[in-house]
């Protein structure tokens, strides 16, 4: 069977690449050895075709690390096309993610963080569930594999599977639905793997509050809702602004996080340690329900 990564025994081919059905969109700020390992995943993912975008905002640039540029170099033989775009200066998250999507083209975006190793087939796992339950989004909640022997029952008490398709909801602070947050805390996802009996092949829907770290867009559902365009309202150091992208989303066309999550979060400092506010919070007016 084909598969659109490229071998060992064609690296020293020259022709281009299949056009990407997925651009992977990585906004980077310094974690260099996080990044590479970030790298090395998509390095495994033998299928879809997809390009991989970074926007370095680190202080040197992270091309010229020696593990980064090893796990660039090998992307690109790979048959993936790679861009690093250095973004200086910093105007917050919200509005690095813009840049990104901006830069990007492809039908399908997955925003990944510097941070976050994905297991070989998550990329190709999170396109299938995006396609076949239709809706604006699919994340895979990162797991903080140190926490395996931490077992918080009561925080996934709240666990609901999308059961009859995924269909447009409404998430706000205070609401029941807000209260899923507590299910990606820790090592929950892995535990309720185990608790379900799924098996390595099967991948159920389930209801989210917000997925962070890991999120496959619709392009087109995203832009119809204005992406990240809000970043101007914010100060740099604020925080959530994905959860206000997915919540606009979710209300048009659907959200949903994907169980079983290959997607590890590599436990590293935080680059956003002074967050001043939520996003949600100064963009979504209590009082109409909306941004």
């Amino acid at each position: 069977m084909s598969r659109s990564r490229r071998g060992a025994a064609l690296w020293g081919r020259a022709e281009p690449g299949p056009t990407p059905c997925v651009d992977v969109l990585i906004p980077a700020s310094g974690r260099t050895a996080e990044l590479a390992v970030t790298l090395a995943g998509l390095a495994a993912q033998d299928d879809p075709t997809f390009s991989v975008i970074v926007s370095d905002q680190s202080e040197h640039g992270v091309e010229g690390e020696p593990a980064v540029a090893a796990m660039l170099r090998v992307l690109r033989v790979q048959g993936r096309a790679v861009r690093v775009v250095r973004h200086l200066p910093r105007r917050g998250i919200a509005e690095q993610r813009q840049f990104l999507l901006g830069l990007s083209s492809a039908a399908h975006v997955l925003f990944l963080d510097d941070d976050v190793w994905l297991e070989p087939g998550m990329v190709a796992r999170l396109c299938e569930a995006r396609r076949s339950w239709g809706c604006g989004f699919v994340g895979a909640a990162v797991q903080g594999l140190s926490y395996l022997a931490d077992d918080r029952p009561h925080e996934r008490a709240v666990f609901e599977p999308w059961r009859d398709g995924v269909r447009p909801e409404r998430v706000r602070r205070g609401t029941p639905a807000f209260e899923r947050w507590r299910l990606h805390n820790a090592a929950n996802l892995v535990r309720l793997a185990a608790e379900l009996g799924l098996g390595e092949d099967d991948v159920l829907a389930y209801k989210v509050a917000w997925v962070g770290g890991c999120v496959l867009y619709r392009r087109e559902a995203l832009e119809a809702c204005g992406g990240f365009d809000f970043w101007p309202e914010l100060p740099p150091d604020s925080s959530g602004e994905d959860v206000a992208a997915q919540w606009r989303v979710m209300e048009r066309f659907g959200g949903a996080g994907l169980l079983p999550s290959g997607a590890v979060h590599l436990e590293a400092p935080t680059t956003l340690p002074h967050r001043s506010v939520d996003a949600f919070d100064v963009l979504f007016d209590a009082a109409r329900g909306a941004v």
